[in-house]
């Protein structure tokens, strides 16, 4: 059965930088959940960082692939430098997904950590720009797909097509 990486916050666990969650509420996610394919994730909270903590972005514009090449940091409201545990929360990610054989990841869009499809452009001002967070870089450079939680019907195709899932 093929496993499945997922932002923990999609699930309903309060571990988002305001103690919040962003619950998915969706059939296959929940059928998923029910056969036992997801592995929940919260990058930030595996390497260290409480909950709730400062809102963070990814400085100008930049994406997670220039976090990783030393390019560009993560700071957090206050100008503190997070880029270190944000490293490592998706060092952490990525461990578990291979512990797990995660060919796929189910990510909240918009995180510095795990946004698939946008972030926000290091103002703080919720201006979002295109562009990957951190973890999603680093999983997509080790051939693992991801997708933004609005993309969960493509996900679903995708394991249908590979014959991890029943065709619709």
């Amino acid at each position: 059965m093929q496993k499945i990486l997922v932002s923990a916050c999609l699930l309903g666990r309060p571990v988002r930088y305001d103690g919040g969650s962003k619950r998915l509420d969706d059939a296959l996610l929940a059928a998923w959940q029910a056969e036992g394919r997801l592995v929940p994730v919260c990058p930030e909270v595996m390497a260290g960082l409480p909950t709730p903590r400062l809102p963070a972005e990814i400085e100008a514009g930049a994406g997670g692939a220039a976090v990783l090449a030393g390019r560009a940091r993560i700071l957090d409201s206050t100008g503190g430098d997070v880029t270190a545990a944000f490293r490592a929360g998706a060092e952490a990610a990525l461990a578990t997904a291979r512990e797990a054989g995660c060919r796929y990841a189910l990510l909240t869009d918009g995180s510095p950590s795990c946004g698939a499809t946008f972030i926000y452009d290091g103002t703080f001002g919720g201006n979002r720009v295109d562009g990957q967070g951190v973890v999603t870089a680093l999983l997509e450079a080790q051939g693992i797909c991801v997708f933004a939680e609005h993309q969960i019907a493509e996900l679903g195709r995708a394991l249908a097509e590979e014959g991890s899932l029943p065709a619709e």
